[in-house]
């Protein structure tokens, strides 16, 4: 555990203050040995000690005392531990108080098991998982397993599956994996890797660390691989030429298939594809995109959307909300996914809706203070702010804040300028809101608030006036992309550098759009749908940051405009806002016809 270790700095754990104050009284009497009735020996240290207060801590402690000594017993010698950890034990009995080091956590941990401290073992876990990093996880992980810990090892596995791809290059614990667990970790469909090809590479570079007894292995691991979803050419360059592969007649016969799937593609569906062959299964993503509400078919829908960017399709969420809204923000806090404000064709809205994406229940909670359609929403430090709108008779330069842990929402510091169909997004610690309408003309002005000092400060304007607009922020820049200029409907697109207070240009979208859902995805900025100035449009493009390019990708299932989008991630049913995936274990008969 030394890289564990290294990478720990000190936390002090305690207890509740109301467990602290009952317990400073029996630490007193502890540290004058005042009606102690036990004495703990270690190593020739002995602990003064109040039966009741160990037994309270640990029910190896309540066994030892109760049903492996006699009543009258009095001096306990304690062995396989040392004496300064059963000095933080005892402690920790009657102050609630641990410190967690990095020079005691692997001693520490150990004691606590050995004993069945749980508030021990919980605090060192905690510090283990805060300090999870990709050259330690599967240290970690190690060690969570050999001590029975499967919530810590949950975690680390968890960590070791959304950073594999910088584990594999940067972790040494990584080469010193079993054939059996690396093959456990490239099959999960948890595995996030933006390209299939890094998975075959950490194999190939698992083998070569030792050849002569990992090479009979390649077999195994080639058919965790999802060589289906890896570029034909790359293929054919890399995989087939490899000399492991090529020395194995069963990775020879993965390859045959898997030219036949490569070629299958175009002329099979999705679902039917990837039932069929776990080759083609595409992994979950670590992220989900929802598309939520909008415009669409003459009125206002309740329809959420979802992507998922691994296997590049929209599915409909199943939703049994009667709520349909337009030119509303969404955004994803806690595990659930929030609606505020919007339209609905009559009503301009002041309502919030929150909806659980586990148990998939709405539930309406605090509204805001006024009515907010064309409102720009976004989440800072765990609080949803809603800046400007339109409340049915004038455009707002009012923002509020909402705080879920009170369900309250509280006014913030008014804008410059009154704005609505404005957008916004959050970059080191501030919200930053661009262009909109002010009721008489669209805007190109910007400003970022800082919710530390509660104001608004002004920023270099835009290139264009941009009226629903999309903005976002990536890579310490804000993104402002499309949007309506007062006369048509923009393709172009700009980024201001927050290091040098500058707009510059960037490549035009492949079609205008305004009204539309934005989110960065895989360093892809994604925008979904939205108004060309015509008719509402189902068109999906992503733009590239590494080739400066925008691409078309596949189309929402329904034309839309005025909706919102947010990313969701972090939930246990991830599963249930994905594309269907399959077992992806090949089946005896596969594997004969493989063979």
């Amino acid at each position: 555990l030394t890289l564990i270790e290294s990478k720990l700095s000190d936390q002090r754990v305690k207890m509740s203050e109301n467990t602290l104050n009952s317990s400073s009284v029996f630490n007193e009497l502890r540290l004058g040995q005042e009606l102690c009735d036990a004495v703990i020996r270690v190593d020739n240290v002995e602990f003064p000690v109040h039966k009741v207060i160990l037994c309270n801590c640990s029910p190896y402690f309540r066994a030892l005392f109760t049903h492996w000594s006699t009543p009258d017993s009095r001096v306990f010698d304690i062995p396989n531990i040392s004496s300064d950890m059963m000095k933080l034990i005892v402690e920790f009995a009657y102050t609630g108080c641990v410190y967690v080091t990095q020079e005691n956590i692997r001693e520490l941990f150990i004691a606590a098991d050995q004993f069945n401290v749980r508030g021990i073992i919980q605090a060192c876990s905690d510090q283990l998982e805060n300090q999870l990093t990709p050259e330690n996880c599967i240290g970690i992980w190690w060690f969570a397993d050999i001590y029975y810990n499967p919530e810590l090892k949950h975690k680390a596995s968890v960590f070791i599956l959304n950073h594999f791809e910088e584990v594999a290059a940067s972790s040494e614990e990584f080469l010193q994996i079993s054939a059996q667990e690396l093959a456990q970790i490239i099959e999960n469909d948890h595995l996030n890797v933006k390209k299939e090809k890094v998975v075959f590479e950490s194999i190939i570079h698992w083998i070569t660390h030792a050849p002569e007894e990992r090479r009979g292995y390649i077999f195994l691991l080639l058919s965790k691989v999802r060589l289906a979803l890896i570029k034909g050419q790359y293929i054919l360059e890399r995989v087939t030429t490899n000399e492991l592969v090529k020395a194995s007649e069963e990775c020879q016969a993965i390859l045959n298939k898997t030219m036949e799937t490569i070629l299958d593609q175009g002329t099979r569906s999705f679902i039917d594809l990837i039932s069929s062959n776990p080759l083609a299964q595409p992994r979950l993503p670590s992220s989900i995109m929802l598309a939520v509400g909008g415009w669409s078919a003459g009125g206002p829908t309740n329809d959420i959307q979802a992507y998922d960017i691994r296997a590049d399709c929209w599915a409909k969420i199943p939703n049994d909300s009667d709520d349909p809204r337009a030119y509303h923000g969404a955004v994803f806090l806690n595990g659930s996914l929030y609606c505020v404000g919007g339209f609905d064709g009559v009503v301009h809205f002041s309502t919030m809706t929150r909806f659980d994406l586990i148990t998939r229940t709405w539930q309406e909670v605090a509204p805001m203070h006024s009515k907010r359609c064309y409102v720009s929403v976004t989440v800072l430090d765990g609080c949803i702010y809603a800046i400007g709108g339109y409340d049915g008779l004038d455009r707002l330069e009012t923002a509020e804040r909402y705080e879920p842990r009170t369900n309250q929402w509280t006014l913030i510091a008014s804008m410059h300028d009154q704005r609505s169909d404005a957008s916004c997004t959050t970059l080191n610690g501030k919200v930053y809101v661009c262009g909109g309408f002010n009721g008489s003309e669209c805007l190109s002005s910007a400003e970022y608030y800082n919710p530390e000092t509660d104001q608004w400060t002004l920023i270099a304007p835009m290139g264009f006036r941009r009226s629903g607009v999309g903005v976002i922020a990536y890579a310490n820049h804000i993104f402002a992309v499309g949007g309506f200029n007062g006369t048509s409907r923009l393709e172009t697109a700009e980024a201001y550098n927050s290091l040098t207070s500058t707009w510059h240009s960037l490549p035009s979208m492949l079609k205008p759009r305004s009204n539309f859902g934005i989110e960065v995805i895989d360093d892809h900025i994604f925008v979904v749908g939205g108004f060309n100035g015509f008719i509402t449009i189902s068109d999906v493009e992503n733009y590239d940051f590494e080739k400066g390019q925008w691409s078309n990708i596949c189309d929402m299932e329904i034309s839309c405009s005025a909706l919102s989008c947010c990313m969701v991630h972090g939930i246990p049913n991830m599963e249930d806002y994905a594309a269907p995936r399959f077992s992806l274990q090949f089946s005896d008969e596969e594997i004969d016809e493989v063979e």
